[in-house]
């Protein structure tokens, strides 16, 4: 925190030569500047905003979300903008205290999880929810995005950002917005279907409590090895017990995550002779995902077609 309330003095400084961009964060060609956090965020609106915006993603490519706090040049490229679009207090926690120091008159500040109801941070007593950064996710589950329903809702909170933003092509956004929705709807009835007859229901994650939305959204049991905070490590007794529970079962498959090291399914699967299967949390992106196109909805199919395979759906 003491870093975030320099970079907040910092502000003070740097915030006049931000003047480049004119009112209301759209430069000579017109279009709405918008930085966002995390990619799911960026996806969304660059679908929504097409080409009457520019979209910046604030994290870096690879970067794991979870410890990150934006940099004095973050700091410069949010002002700069026009709208911020951030995923939820506890997932960026550092928002509050950064908005301290920026004018909220020319910039807008959209939470996109608004109208959004938060489940609890798991069943954990590991009493980990607070990293060595600092986080506080606050007892609340923070990967909203991973219930398909709740990206419908994201999507129309950002359409309405931008409506407001730049009311001149509010017809555009509507549009471009209810198309994805029929796109997100129809990913939500694969995953219906696709996760309606299967072996199991239950599927274990050697990785931090990032897929509650969706165990949620489609009654799955879900069971992670630690904690919401990705830096967390797992107590022995939670490993011990989820060893024996696949020893127990005959789980087959046991799940890892993108951009966290895979050591605790590592040795999970060595100790069970489980197969390792990814999962990706879709907070960020590698730079090769990134240029390779990857978008929620590719993720989210591969994310639908590794399910079917370790709870051996029909």
């Amino acid at each position: 925190m003491k870093h975030l309330r320099w970079f907040v003095g910092l502000l003070v400084v740097i915030l006049p030569l931000c003047a480049c961009t004119q009112k209301g964060g759209t430069p000579g060609n017109g279009k709405v500047q918008i930085v966002t956090t995390l990619f799911p965020l960026y996806d969304f609106t660059r679908v929504v905003g097409g080409d009457r915006v520019e979209v910046t993603l604030l994290l870096p490519p690879g970067v794991e979300p979870h410890s990150f706090e934006p940099k004095p040049e973050d700091m410069v490229r949010i002002n700069r903008a026009g709208l911020f679009v951030y995923t939820n207090p506890y997932m960026e926690p550092w928002v509050a205290g950064l908005l301290k120091g920026i004018d909220r008159q020319r910039l807008t500040v959209m939470d996109a999880s608004s109208g959004i109801t938060f489940l609890p941070a798991g069943d954990h007593d590991d009493d980990h929810d607070v990293n060595e950064g600092g986080h506080h996710h606050g007892g609340m589950d923070p990967h909203v995005w991973l219930s398909i329903p709740n990206a419908r809702k994201m999507v129309e909170n950002i359409a309405a950002a931008l409506e407001a933003k730049d009311p001149s092509n509010a017809g555009f956004y509507r549009k471009n917005a209810a198309a994805y929705e029929q796109k997100l709807a129809e990913l939500d009835r694969k995953f219906q279907e696709g996760l309606g007859n299967c072996g199991t229901r239950q599927f274990l994650h050697g990785g931090h409590y990032a897929f509650g939305y969706l165990a949620d959204r489609y009654r799955l049991q879900y069971v992670s090895a630690y904690a919401i905070s990705a830096d967390a490590e797992p107590r022995p007794q939670k490993l011990t017990a989820m060893i024996d529970q696949i020893r127990r079962t005959g789980t087959k498959y046991i799940f890892y995550e993108e951009l966290i090291s895979p050591r605790v399914a590592e040795t999970i699967a060595r100790e069970t002779g489980a197969t390792l299967l990814k999962l990706n949390g879709v907070h960020n992106l590698t730079r090769d995902e990134l240029q390779g196109g990857a978008t929620y909805l590719s993720l989210m199919e591969q994310n639908l077609a590794n399910l079917r395979t370790g709870l051996q759906c029909r």
